[in-house]
């Protein structure tokens, strides 16, 4: 038999302290895609969106994907923005009640909305106010979701990718869709089992490269192949959202003995609660770091120094100046910088010609209280460009990103790439294709939070962190929390577990 499945993706993190609200804008100028073009673009690359259509070839299924709507991290999602994206999900719903027999979405998990704490529980309970219950829903999220109950309550299926960076979304969406045919064809009745900790964050942002997660999610896999097991989600939750249903949580999609999978759940939730003060990171100051540049003696690869605070993967405005200050005022030489976010420089770069020099007060626009002031530099233009470019890399190959009006600016011994649209560095491309070679460099500084080490770390001859005081500071305690339930790991370091 075959099955007709909706399918459609609509991610955000939702940095609920940031002054950028995300508008449908903020959509266009990363990812929004309609029908198939949407497949065209994201259906062979690493998207949940390319695992769904792998099961879709499989079983011989009809598809309908409306949408491919991503934006970068910022603050809540704009009323007008979800209205206008979560209907065209609703409305392909409405349009084809009578013929869909499963829905298969690929969601983040921590979308804020500024009219709700849960963007994707709202997109879940619209949808089955328009398909029965009886209709099967899978989802995939990203590992830093903040999984609330609705979501859980609304949606069969949930898979978390298992991998930070994340290498293994086509993987996981592969594996909902599997999930999902053999609920179709009755086989199977999954529902999904939630247990939380009172914690904004595992201590370590759910790093899978080193560190305890490895073992959960060793675990994981492991259990997922017990009878009546499905999935294993291991989420480390995003701590920049001051919302009620925030923090760790472990999913076990699954059907039979229920208090049999909450019991392994807890115990991966008990893991992460016990070892919540073995932070693997060692975060120096930006000054340190620039010191370190200066004196790095290149041998095997450049130095990689990575700025986590003012990371746009996590809502970071990326126009922090503290670490380039600090480059530039150590005289840190044969290195490169990016981004530096900062539209209205690199507007007027594009006013110049390439080779001119240039004096102009760079970054620190948004609010210098976080991550540091306008820099004042003068420097020769290196390149002028549309800011279009191709990902190679393990989470981006293959799929089309643009800075917006991009120019490079030589400051000293430093190539900073101005870019005007917020991204994070995750890929060598992000650089290359505006003529720098980070491979040939003896320092690259990047604004970037661990995703950077799938196409970095592999490069470096070392690599270190820092925390440059910005937006994404690895020390929530800086935050001004009000919503999320006290007392929270880790606002109140000697709380006790009482569950």
């Amino acid at each position: 038999m075959s099955f007709t499945v909706l399918t459609a993706e609509f991610s955000h993190e939702s940095n609920t302290f940031s002054r950028r609200l995300t508008d449908y804008t903020a959509f266009t100028d990363r990812t929004l895609y309609f029908g198939e073009q949407a497949v065209t673009e994201r259906g062979d690359a690493n998207t949940p969106l390319a695992g769904f259509l792998d099961v879709a070839r499989a079983f011989d299924w009809r598809t309908i994907h409306p949408i491919s709507a991503a934006a970068q991290p910022a603050g809540p999602v704009t009323r007008d923005a979800y209205e206008r994206i979560a209907g065209v999900i609703v409305e392909a719903a409405r349009a084809n009640r009578d013929r869909i027999d499963g829905i298969l979405l690929g969601l983040h998990g921590a979308m804020v909305t500024d009219f709700c704490q849960d963007g994707e529980g709202e997109l879940l309970e619209r949808l089955r106010a328009v398909v029965s219950h009886h209709i099967p829903i899978g989802i995939t999220l990203d590992p830093h979701a903040n999984v609330t109950r609705k979501m859980c309550e609304l949606a069969n299926i949930v898979v978390s990718y298992k991998t930070y960076p994340h290498v293994d979304m086509r993987i996981c969406g592969r594996q909902a869709g599997e999930v999902l045919q053999r609920a179709m064809a009755g086989e199977i009745a999954p529902v999904t089992v939630r247990v939380h900790r009172p914690m904004l964050e595992e201590v370590n942002g759910g790093r899978t490269d080193i560190g305890p997660m490895i073992e959960r999610i060793a675990r994981a896999r492991a259990y997922e192949a017990e009878p009546d097991v499905f999935a294993v989600s291991v989420n480390g939750a995003f701590g920049n959202a001051d919302i009620e249903e925030v923090g760790p949580t472990v999913l076990v999609t699954a059907q039979g003995d229920l208090e049999r999978h909450r019991r392994f759940a807890e115990s991966l939730a008990d893991d992460i609660w016990n070892r919540r003060l073995e932070c693997i990171n060692s975060y120096v100051s930006v000054n340190d770091a620039a010191l370190q540049g200066k004196s790095y003696k290149r041998k095997t690869g450049p130095l990689v120094i990575a700025d986590y605070a003012d990371n746009p993967g996590g809502g970071g405005y990326g126009d922090s100046t503290e670490l380039l200050r600090a480059m530039i005022a150590a005289g840190v030489e044969d290195a490169c910088f990016g981004p530096m976010v900062d539209p209205e420089v690199a507007a007027e770069l594009h006013r110049h010609k390439v080779g001119e020099t240039v004096s102009t007060r760079l970054g620190g626009k948004t609010d210098p209280r976080v991550g540091g002031a306008p820099l004042s530099v003068t420097g020769e233009l290196m390149l002028l460009s549309n800011g279009h470019y191709v990902g190679d890399g393990p989470m981006a190959g293959g799929l089309k990103g643009s800075w917006g009006p991009t120019a490079v600016l030589r400051v000293g011994g430093i190539d900073i790439l101005v870019v005007s649209i917020p991204t994070q560095m995750l890929d060598l491309q992000q650089f290359r294709t505006f003529g720098i070679d980070p491979v040939a460099k003896s320092v690259v500084a990047l604004k970037s939070m661990q995703h950077f080490r799938a196409a970095f770390e592999p490069i470096a001859g070392d690599i270190i962190v820092c925390d440059s005081g910005a937006l994404c500071t690895p020390d929530l305690s800086k935050l001004p929390f009000r919503n999320v339930p006290r007392p929270i790991f880790p606002l109140d370091r000697d709380m006790t577990l009482s569950l």
